[in-house]
């Protein structure tokens, strides 16, 4: 059955376990007057070329499928659908290696894919993509043709509109295909298809009632929904499972068969990873007597139990023609103040309740939710008013359950895809990191020596010392690497005048005339007045900027500060670099003051950065990622620990 619906793409929030795709006959971009007839061949041709590819195929919520857009939104003619993959990624996959056969064998076609990340196949090609594109300029420019993938230059089209793309890909196919390196990426995740579909799948040897048998061996896709209704169960439906009016009409006397089923490997999974009680009314086998009957019982019995799960619930859902669309009505409501802000369960509340159910009852959203819900319920209807007994069953073959290792030992495959995207990672910051390496530092020693007896300490300092003097903006400071980089407008007089203002405020004139100036003299920083009043007029004097007296100034503080602490113990000074020469003559000067004594700036400056590097352990750093921005890279320590 066709089903006539519009494009839901521009939906506000996109499910975050569905994929949406798209397919636009070259016809439509042309407006060409028999589009929606090509459309409905179209169809029609797709689902037959299809088939072969799904027949057999068990989807984990919905199968592949497709619907006519309306001619009125939006205006072009096409081909879309939406499948919910829910836990089992392999159907969006598989999905999309339908589409890209479906591309490959159709010629005139161009094909969007999409889920709640968005372009996810640019995702899967992210290391191999040009800069210039992202989330916020892919807009309708990611499109399968051809069996390829295509984007839409934006050197070409800076803000594409959907027409205006499908007819760039018409007239210039050869500009939009994709980097081959791109192609291989995205190829190589479906490279495994189909037989990979094949593999997803699991046959499972079960005993089940007679009635649930019955529907599967005419309906085998029906376990999806039997696994959805036994996964997603609620206290509601859980009181559907213990009575099993259904399926185990006649109690703990129903009879079970042995049957094979086959479900996808995520369905087995969520069957075999909950534990689930035995209603009352089930017969279960002794565990002691055969553990292998037992587990297979235990298995059928929770496919029995979803199933009237499901049953119950689709068939109460039919007839009230509710569920999830009557839930967004009702919200849209909602937000549209329709309750006019009344409580619920108030009477008015009610009364507008009532009259809601009833426009919604007699509304087309009604009867169609109606028909869905019930679809299932029908057929399953349909399927046990034929003849049918446990006869049926008991004469047949039933192999064995296919092995199920894989369930117990996903780890290794997991590190193995990690372990492809850190290669992939990896290749591509080293490709980066080479394109963004200036030359000075690839034609330069240091960096490429293979131990610190050959690397020139002397070159660190030399870079450090030009970083500190470039000049930053408020966007931050910026490596050597930027030699372009625009210098700071800084007006020095306007500076040092604000600066001396500044200053005036702790002289004599404000102390001498101010009780309160005094009192604050006696602050944090409270200087000897008999000195430093008489430095600071002397310094006004002979200085009128007032540089010097802020430099003195600051500079006392700070020693003052720093006076009872051992900081000044941790600098290497020159004396220290002499000190095996002049032992005799350091014992001699002991009393002297250290704050005479230098202190070797670029020597204290390579020992603190080479102590950094040390204490990363060969591990990402600070002290490595500043020097790799400068062009400096240090050889590994290989003298550590001996």
């Amino acid at each position: 059955m066709i089903k006539m619906a519009d494009q839901s793409q521009a939906h506000s929030r996109v499910p975050d376990d569905t994929v949406y795709y798209a397919i636009f006959p070259d016809s439509s971009s042309l407006s060409n007057p028999s589009a929606s007839s090509q459309s409905l061949h179209l169809y029609l041709q797709i689902l037959d070329f299809i088939s072969p590819y799904t027949s057999s195929y068990i989807w984990q919520h919905e199968p592949f499928s497709l619907s006519l857009s309306s001619s009125s939104s939006p205006p072009l003619p096409h081909l879309h659908g939406k499948l919910r993959f829910g836990d089992n990624i392999e159907d969006e996959w598989f999905t999309v290696f339908l589409l890209f056969q479906i591309s490959h064998h159709f010629p005139s076609l161009s094909i969007r894919v999409w889920d709640n990340d968005g372009e996810f196949l640019l995702i899967e090609a992210a290391f191999h993509l040009p800069r210039w594109i992202n989330p916020e300029t892919s807009d309708n420019r990611v499109f399968i043709r051809r069996g390829d993938i295509h984007i839409v230059p934006k050197s070409r089209l800076p803000n594409p509109k959907l027409i205006d793309s499908l007819k760039f890909l018409i007239d210039c196919e050869g500009e939009s295909r994709a980097a081959e390196s791109v192609q291989i990426a995205v190829k190589g995740r479906i490279s495994d298809y189909p037989e990979r579909a094949r593999r997803n799948m699991h046959q499972a040897r079960v005993r089940v009632p007679v009635s649930v048998a019955q529907v599967l061996k005419q309906e085998p896709c029906l376990i999806s929904l039997a696994v959805e209704g036994f996964y997603d169960r609620d206290i509601d439906t859980m009181k559907y499972a213990a009575k099993m009016e259904k399926f185990l009409s006649k109690g703990k006397e129903e009879e079970l068969v042995c049957v094979v089923i086959k479900m996808s490997r995520a369905m087995y999974a969520q069957l075999m990873q909950q534990k689930f009680q035995a209603p009352k009314c089930y017969r279960m086998p002794n565990r002691g007597d055969d553990l292998g009957a037992y587990l297979e019982a235990e298995l059928g019995m929770k496919i029995a139990c979803g199933f009237e799960m499901m049953y119950q619930q689709r068939r109460r859902e039919g007839e009230e023609g509710k569920g999830s669309t009557w839930l967004k009505y009702k919200e849209s409501l909602e937000r549209s103040g329709y309750f006019e802000g009344f409580l619920p369960g108030s009477k008015d509340y009610k009364r507008l309740m009532e009259n809601a159910e009833g426009y919604y009852r007699n509304s087309t959203l009604f009867s169609r939710t109606s028909q869905m819900m019930s679809a299932p319920v029908k057929r399953i209807d349909e399927i046990l008013a034929l003849p049918h007994s446990a006869d049926d069953f008991s004469c047949q073959e039933v192999p064995p359950s296919d092995d199920d290792s894989w369930l117990y030992s996903g780890e290794d495959e997991l590190n193995a895809a990690l372990q492809q995207r850190q290669n992939e990672m990896d290749l591509y910051n080293a490709k980066h990191k080479k394109k963004q390496m200036p030359k000075e530092s690839q034609d330069a020693g240091p960096s490429s020596s293979s131990n610190f007896d050959d690397f020139d300490l002397g070159e660190m300092a030399k870079a450090m010392q030009a970083f500190v003097d470039k000049a930053s903006s408020y966007k931050g400071a910026e490596v050597p690497e930027n030699r372009n980089m625009k210098e700071v407008d800084l007006d020095v007089e306007c500076f040092l005048n604000d600066m001396e203002s500044v200053m005036k405020r702790y002289g004599p004139k404000d102390g001498a005339a101010d009780v309160d100036s005094e009192e604050a003299s006696s602050s944090d920083m409270d200087f000897d007045e008999s000195e430093d009043e008489s430095d600071i007029m002397e310094a006004s004097e002979d200085n009128v900027d007032g540089e010097d007296t802020f430099m003195n100034t600051y500079s006392d503080a700070l020693n003052e500060e720093l006076k009872n602490t051992t900081l000044k113990k941790s600098f290497v000074r020159t004396d220290d670099q002499l000190s095996k020469k002049n032992e005799e003559t350091s014992n001699t000067m002991e009393g002297m003051d250290e704050e005479f004594t230098p202190v070797d700036v670029d020597v204290n400056l390579v020992k603190s950065l080479l102590d950094s590097y040390s204490s990363q352990q060969g591990q990402p750093g600070p002290t490595s990622n500043l020097l790799g921005l400068m062009g400096l890279q240090l050889p590994q320590d290989t003298t550590k620990g001996k």
